[in-house]
């Protein structure tokens, strides 16, 4: 077994070089809005950082005053591998070009008692989902432990049952990383994401997964969110016609805060 799990997408999603990577994060942080949320979780895109980045540090920058956040629990969709129910690391940590993040191997003992967890390092090793979010975290956090969760077939109350277990207190935060509609001319797109991320904030629990391929992991976070009083606020809607890409196949962007 691995001690660690090495970058997959580094140099193809955001720089490899670690002094470019940081300038880039450094960057898109610098350009986003400076605002006061006391958050709990964020979602955020996942694409490369040209198209998404602008939108994904919209959220990020609000962790930069966040100096008591110590764990992270991050959720995504997996991309390549077949996952019944939801998969976790058998790793220490995982890299970047920034560095190695440690996990949270206690925490994630833990999450594997439950029947929807399981340890498959197959199905992590591939995926950018939870990885293209490492460096902003790095950049804002600077030292914290994390929990990859990667969703796959599990049910909305399955990814709630996790999340209600590592809930923690302001020392936890909850990231949810998923893109929004995907391939649709430019104008259509706007229409839906919007639909979509109305959806997002009214704290649905029942989005599919061609409103965001993160949709189980979002849903989750919803049904978690049904027991405690808290808000979702969109911070910024955008597609990769808006960045770095042609408007006749674009994919959406969205970033929020729940607090």
């Amino acid at each position: 077994m691995a001690d660690s799990r090495p970058p997959a997408v580094a140099g193809r999603f955001y720089q490899a070089d670690p002094y470019r990577l940081q300038c880039d994060v450094d960057e898109f942080l610098a350009a986003a809005t400076a605002r006061d949320y006391p958050v709990k979780a964020l979602i955020v895109p996942h694409a490369g950082y040209v198209y998404s980045g602008p939108v994904a540090a919209q959220a990020y920058r609000l962790l930069q005053n966040a100096g008591q956040v110590s764990r992270v629990i991050l959720l995504g969709p997996a991309h390549y591998h077949y996952v019944h129910g939801i998969a976790v690391p058998s790793v220490a940590s995982f890299e970047t070009p920034l560095g190695a993040v440690d996990l949270d191997t206690a925490m994630i003992a833990g999450l594997a008692e439950l029947p929807q967890v399981d340890y498959l390092d197959a199905a992590h090793a591939p995926e950018h989902s939870l990885e293209v979010q490492l460096p902003f975290l790095q950049r804002c956090l600077g030292d914290f432990s994390l929990v990859p969760l990667l969703i796959g077939d599990a049910s909305a109350a399955q990814v709630g049952e996790v999340l209600d277990r590592a809930w923690g207190g302001p020392e936890t935060l909850l990231l949810i990383s998923s893109d929004l509609s995907h391939f649709h001319a430019y104008a259509e797109a706007r229409q839906l994401d919007g639909e979509t991320s109305r959806a997002i904030c009214r704290q649905s629990e029942v989005l599919q997964s061609e409103q965001a391929c993160g949709c189980r992991a979002i849903n989750g976070l919803m049904h978690a969110l049904k027991s405690r009083s808290m808000r979702v606020v969109e911070l910024a809607l955008a597609n990769s016609g808006d960045t770095a890409g042609p408007k006749d196949r674009v994919v959406g962007y969205g970033a929020y805060v729940v607090y």
